[in-house]
């Protein structure tokens, strides 16, 4: 393999939720082959810190980030703007670094496959998007600009099955890459019993389509029946969702006695979190492409409850501690918090088990080396296609 000199690898945000860890797993990887990586991030943020801490260099580049109000009328002008801005952005950027290859993180940064395209460098292209349910038009609008990758990656066979849906040549060319998801060194065990408040965790954004709403549901109706509940939210809302914020504050205000709602904001380490919890649920309403917040659970000896669709069901169906439910059904929820309860001896001698096997399946190092060889074998192909102009110079 050739390995690369300088990669620059380009993310949307400094944030670190699912795909902002993935993304610095990935730096990890490229650092830990020997390359120097240089990041390109819009805005500033947490995961900025990180990766400085890898040995990683770090560039603010504002450009094109596509967001669900830019594809809207309203924002059209807004996304002509952002793409002329972004062009130039990264064309100085490209001029500045001349890296051997460009890492891109997500479908939602589409012009960095243009540019590097354009200025003759290999370019992977790291899908962490997947909506089956969502329009065929949009999803191969946000698809088609990998196409002109070396290198596709994609997280899970679910995000490969909704790529091949609208762009089957895309989804022959990418390759599954399981993510890497780091767990805590020596997890806290699970409580002997559950007496007293069953303790449910939630983690992740405050949003309509992921769900905590429906986590308050559920311990609501155990707390009627008269199982106490604490219920701990771990993340915020995104800018512009804070009316939901509002909303689930309200739902916790009108909890019913013996269930208590604990909001602790964001957390950049959530394991603390997770040792003092008895249970996790995952209870996304829309398609997920993964769903590290599971595996997270059980590598943290958890038990949890999960959403039975799209990649979560890739993700926790095949682990004895999680149990699957349908989606957007809070006595679903209930009913099987309660069964874990009435369980609890079985699943405390489970729990050890599913820990092994999430550790085998998304152990950090198979992931950091899986990127980097696939950002190797980009670079090579890159040679090769440089290579062959020069040799038909030599036949004629």
């Amino acid at each position: 393999m050739i390995a690369p000199r300088t990669v620059l690898a380009a993310h949307p945000g400094a944030e670190l939720f699912g795909s902002d860890r993935m993304f610095r797993e990935s730096v990890a990887g490229l650092i830990d082959g020997g390359a120097r990586v240089v990041v390109a991030i819009p805005t500033n943020g947490p995961l900025i810190d990180e990766i400085r801490s890898l040995g990683a260099e770090v560039v603010i580049a504002p450009g094109l980030v596509l967001r669900k109000a830019l594809l809207r009328p309203s924002g059209w002008m807004r996304l002509i703007g952002e793409t002329f801005r972004g062009l130039g952005s990264a064309w100085r950027i490209m001029s500045r670094v001349h890296p051997d290859a460009v890492y891109v993180s997500t479908i939602t940064i589409p012009l960095w496959p243009l540019i590097a395209r354009l200025r003759r460098t290999p370019v992977i292209s790291h899908v962490h998007e997947a909506e089956a349910s969502g329009s065929a038009l949009l999803n191969r609008l946000l698809y088609s600009p990998h196409l002109l990758s070396d290198e596709v990656l994609v997280n899970s066979r679910f995000s490969q099955a909704t790529i091949r849906h609208v762009l089957p040549n895309l989804a022959s060319r990418a390759e599954v890459v399981l993510n890497g998801v780091v767990g805590p060194a020596s997890p806290q065990p699970l409580r002997a019993d559950t007496d007293g408040a069953l303790r449910v965790l939630y983690m992740g954004r405050l949003s309509p389509r992921k769900g905590p709403d429906l986590v308050l549901s559920a311990a609501a109706l155990l707390a009627r029946d008269g199982l106490p509940v604490a219920v701990t939210l771990v993340g915020d809302t995104f800018p512009g969702y804070e009316w939901f914020g509002d909303q689930l504050r309200l739902q916790a205000d009108n909890a019913p006695e013996h269930m208590s709602v604990t909001f602790a904001g964001f957390q950049p380490d959530v394991w603390s979190f997770v040792a003092d919890t008895d249970v996790v649920v995952v209870p996304s309403r829309i398609d997920e492409p993964f769903g590290n917040t599971a595996v997270e659970a059980v590598l943290g000896l958890r038990p949890v409850v999960v959403a039975d669709t799209s990649g979560l069901r890739e993700a926790a169906g095949s682990y004895t501690t999680a149990r699957m439910v349908p989606v957007d059904e809070p006595a679903a929820i209930s009913e099987q918090l309660r069964a874990l309860t009435e369980s609890w001896s079985a699943v405390r001698a489970d729990v050890e088990d599913s820990r092994a096997e999430a550790l085998r399946r998304h152990a950090p190092e198979s992931y950091r080396a899986a990127v980097r060889r696939h950002v190797e074998r980009a670079v090579r192909s890159g040679s090769r296609r440089a290579d062959a102009p020069r040799r038909r110079g030599r036949t004629r």
